[in-house]
């Protein structure tokens, strides 16, 4: 990203004016032509401007994120568990940051508008194919992500792939041990069903899209990363425990 693009992205001005477009064209597909259902906002209401960190299952690329942003926002000018009129994106709620793929955030003209407007960009620890290539932690990544966590909210998707039960990443257990940041667990469902994996274009009208905030997770910090791990997944229903008796296909990475 170029010197300019990264300065309006990092001021509140242009990320007000992103979210203001972004809203008022995904706001028809969201809660008009299919039916949003929100729940939890009164655990968001007293949260701190810094070191919150939102875990969720993840079911497009960008439908995901962009319905948190239009959540955040309402929540911001005091509406709990609906949306409304979005005049909220008049002054919207911008100290929020996503986590995604590098890969994915460069395919596109869309996706490029999406780092400017808080995206964190991380390299993949794994070899792309078909099959996943455990290789660690990228630390600058990591570093990236814990400096933003100082000022904002961020959001994150542990599983790093569209596809359901995936086996989480360390990489969030790792960043929860070492900022011990307010975890908000977020579960979403209806996503998927309701556009396309890119989360830009509908296929499905009518869908019940629900989002459920969680309280904030008691985490004993001092844990292994697998136990800090296995209670992020238990806590956005995504563990094995959740999985239905039949057997979800091979993970597909996406952001």
């Amino acid at each position: 990203m170029n010197p300019f693009m990264e300065s309006l992205r990092r001021t509140n001005i242009g990320k007000s004016i992103l979210y203001f477009f972004v809203g008022i064209f995904s706001i028809w597909g969201l809660a008009i032509i299919n039916k949003l259902k929100i729940s939890g906002t009164e655990h968001l209401k007293k949260l701190p401007k810094k070191n919150v960190l939102f875990v969720s299952n993840h079911q497009t690329y960008f439908a995901d994120v962009i319905t948190f942003l239009h959540i955040f926002c309402a929540v911001k000018w005091g509406k709990q568990n609906r949306l409304g009129i979005p005049y909220y994106l008049l002054n919207p709620f911008t100290r929020v940051y996503f986590v995604a793929a590098e890969e994915t955030m460069r395919t596109s003209f869309i996706s490029r508008l999406f780092r400017m407007a808080g995206c964190i960009t991380v390299k993949r620890t794994w070899v792309p194919g078909a099959k996943e290539v455990r290789k660690g932690l990228n630390p600058g990544d990591t570093r990236n992500i814990a400096k933003t966590l100082d000022d904002n909210w961020v959001i994150t998707f542990p599983q790093g792939t569209t596809t359901p039960f995936a086996q989480g990443r360390k990489g969030a257990a790792f960043l929860i041990k070492n900022n011990r940041p307010i975890v908000i667990p977020v579960v979403i469902n209806g996503f998927g069903k309701a556009f396309d994996k890119k989360g830009l274009k509908l296929k499905k009208k009518g869908t019940l899209l629900t989002v459920r905030f969680k309280e904030p997770l008691q985490i004993n910090y001092d844990d292994t990363l697998d136990a800090i791990l296995l209670q992020v997944m238990d806590s956005i229903e995504q563990s094995k425990k959740f999985m239905p008796d039949v057997k979800p296909h091979n993970a597909v990475q996406s952001t």
